[in-house]
């Protein structure tokens, strides 16, 4: 992606979004853009128009952060909209030679990372990196999406792929369109902090050209962060599943998250799960022969 286009379309879109009436000031005269005008803008943020128009045209190179913070209360940012700010800040005065090499090497997955995701009986588990792959999962994790794993059972698997490729996906998520939604506007968190992984910037540029949805997504530049939360799952032998998801960051492992998902017991959730490990017992045991 080219990070000055990247900084125009974000600061453009959110300026678009906050009108005069919101920023508290006078609306004069015959406005032909959406929201404030960089003049507003800048003077909200307490600089000179010339500087902001300079900024907003993808010059963040050598911007302080006391700038951005006062740009990012200006448009109104959201704390994860105006960390994205800063993300894009930094990686237009980043040097991309070893950082590509870097980030581009296979990730090495630690045996007690693994050990503690197969003992995660209870609840289906996944690793995930920066890019979206399931790295790993725990059995109960396998079976929940099994429809991820039907095509490839080998790891890793794009979780981005399966949702925007996938025929399956929008039977398998009843709230397609919003999940789809938040999953674009995470990787677009990614992308500013890792903007030099050629992997991500080809798996961002393989969904913009095979996906409709995915490209007016994308271009909407909203920014989202997936920490914890429901989802809902259809899942093609269970049927409905509303789990609630934790996201937990492992400090250790530059990028790597793990994902677990619940439900309180003696819902028709929680019974779901419990009804999913026998259904992922029973094919696991169908794979091996051991059923008799």
């Amino acid at each position: 992606m080219d990070k000055r286009s990247e900084v125009r379309a974000f600061l453009t879109s959110r300026r678009a979004k906050v009108s005069p009436e919101q920023a508290g000031i006078p609306a004069y005269g015959n406005r032909r853009v959406a929201g404030l005008r960089r003049g507003e803008v800048a003077a909200l943020a307490g600089v000179s128009v010339e500087y902001y128009t300079r900024l907003e045209r993808g010059n963040l190179a050598g911007v302080s952060d006391s700038v951005l913070d006062a740009i990012a209360r200006a448009l109104q940012l959201d704390d994860t909209e105006t960390a994205h700010l800063h993300h894009l800040a930094r990686a237009s005065g980043s040097r991309p030679a070893r950082t590509r090499a870097r980030r581009d090497k296979v990730t090495e997955i630690r045996p007690a990372v693994r050990r503690v995701l197969h003992s995660m009986t209870g609840v289906p588990a996944f690793l995930r990196n920066h890019r979206f792959d399931i790295l790993a999962a725990n059995p109960l994790g396998m079976a929940l999406y099994a429809p991820m794993f039907a095509v490839d059972t080998a790891l890793p698997v794009n979780s981005m792929r399966f949702i925007f490729l996938d025929p399956h996906a929008q039977a398998f998520y009843p709230d397609w369109a919003q999940v789809a939604r938040s999953a674009v506007a995470a990787l677009r968190i990614a992308a500013a902090q890792h903007s030099e992984d050629q992997q991500l910037m080809n798996l961002i540029g393989e969904l913009s050209m095979r996906s409709e949805s995915f490209r007016a997504w994308w271009a909407a530049q909203d920014v989202y962060v997936h920490r914890h939360g429901t989802k809902r799952f259809r899942h093609p032998a269970i049927g409905d599943l509303d789990l609630a998801f934790e996201v937990l960051e492992l400090s250790g492992d530059e990028s790597l998250t793990v994902l677990t998902y619940s439900a309180e017991p003696g819902t028709s959730s929680g019974d779901g799960l419990e009804l999913l490990a026998t259904w992922a017992a029973t094919r696991e045991g169908v794979a091996t022969g051991t059923n008799g």
